[in-house]
C-alpha cells in the first residue's frame, strides 16, 4: 500500500484553505452578502402564464422595471408557471408589471400576491446562526465522547473551514441568499461530519495496532485506507448533484451548485485539514490512547 505523506505538507493544505477564506472574507468586508428576499423583505408573484414560456424572456421582461434585486424562476409541472421575487413593490409597480405580463402572455393569470417581511428575515437568520451552533457543539460533544476532545475540536475547526469556504462562494460570485442557503449549510456540515468520523474511526483503530509509530504516520496510514471511500463516496454524491443542476431546472439552480462547492469543500478538509489539525493538537506522541 501507497502511503501519502500527507500530513507532513498540513501547512501548504492549510495555506490552499486559507487563501481561499481571505479571499472571501475580502469580498465579504467589501461587497457583503447579497441578501435574497427571505431575510431582507419583499414581495413574491405567482403567475400562471398558460402556455409554454421563456425564461430568459421572462427575465428581460421584469428587468426592465430596473428593480435593485428580483429573482425569475420556473414553477409547476409543466413549468408554465411564473415566479416573480422582488423587493417591496407598490401597488402601481405590482400592476404594471402584471399588466406587462399579460401583454407578452395574455392567458396569465396572477395566482399568488404575498409580502416577505424583514422581521421575518432577521428570524431566519437567528434561526440559522442557531441551528449551526447546535450542530457544532452536538458534533463536539458526539466527536470527543467518541475519540477525545482534541479531535472534537479539531473536527469542529475542520466544519467552520467548510462554512466559511461556502459564506467565500456566496459571496464572491454574489449568489443570493435565501432560505436553502441554511439547508446548504446543514447539509454540507452532515455531510463533512459523517466523512471526517469514518477517518478519526480509523485512525483510533491504528492507534491500537501501531502504537509505536508517531501520530502522522499513522493518520497518513489511516487516510490512505479510507480515501478510496471518501472519494468514490464524493465522486457518486456529485454525479447526482450535477445531473440535478442541469436537469432540476431554474428553481433549485443556486441550490444544487452551492451544494456541488459545499461537497468538494467537505471532502477536502476531511482529509486535507481535520486529520492534521488533530495531529497539531497531539504532537508527536509516541503512543495515544485509543
Amino acid at each position: 500500500m501507497r502511503i501519502y505523506r500527507i500530513m507532513e505538507r498540513k501547512w501548504l493544505w492549510m495555506s490552499i484553505s486559507l487563501a481561499v477564506i481571505a479571499l472571501g472574507l475580502f469580498s465579504l468586508g467589501t461587497r457583503g452578502l447579497n441578501w435574497g428576499i427571505d431575510f431582507t423583505g419583499g414581495d413574491i408573484l405567482h403567475y400562471n402564464i398558460g402556455q409554454p414560456y421563456s425564461l430568459n424572456e421572462a427575465r428581460e421582461l421584469i428587468g426592465s422595471f430596473n428593480l435593485r434585486t428580483f429573482e425569475v424562476k420556473e414553477a409547476g409541472d409543466d413549468r408554465q408557471e411564473l415566479i416573480v421575487r422582488t423587493v417591496i413593490l407598490s401597488a402601481d409597480q405590482q400592476k404594471k408589471i402584471t399588466e406587462s405580463i399579460r401583454q407578452k402572455w395574455p392567458q396569465a393569470q396572477l395566482i399568488r400576491a404575498e409580502k416577505v417581511d424583514a422581521v421575518i428575515g432577521k428570524e431566519l437568520q437567528r434561526q440559522a446562526l442557531i441551528a449551526l451552533l447546535i450542530a457544532n457543539i452536538g458534533v463536539l460533544i458526539y466527536v470527543t465522547f467518541r475519540f477525545e476532545f482534541k479531535s472534537g475540536v479539531a473536527a469542529i475547526l475542520a466544519l467552520v473551514h467548510d462554512v466559511l469556504v461556502m459564506i467565500s462562494f456566496y459571496s464572491i460570485f454574489n449568489i443570493p441568499v435565501d432560505s436553502t442557503f441554511i439547508a446548504v449549510i446543514l447539509t454540507v456540515v452532515g455531510y463533512s461530519i459523517n466523512d471526517t468520523i469514518v477517518i478519526f474511526d480509523r485512525i483510533r483503530e491504528n492507534l491500537k495496532i501501531m502504537g509505536k509509530a508517531s501520530f502522522d504516520e499513522i493518520a497518513n496510514t489511516s487516510i490512505v485506507q479510507t480515501m478510496a471511500r471518501s472519494i468514490n463516496t464524493s465522486i457518486t454524491t456529485l454525479l447526482s448533484i450535477i445531473a440535478l443542476y442541469f436537469l432540476g431546472g431554474e428553481t433549485i439552480k443556486d441550490f444544487t451548485l452551492a451544494l456541488i462547492v459545499g461537497i468538494v469543500s467537505g471532502a477536502y478538509s476531511t482529509i486535507f485539514i481535520a486529520s492534521p489539525l488533530w495531529s497539531m493538537f497531539r504532537g508527536q506522541q509516541k503512543t495515544a490512547r485509543a
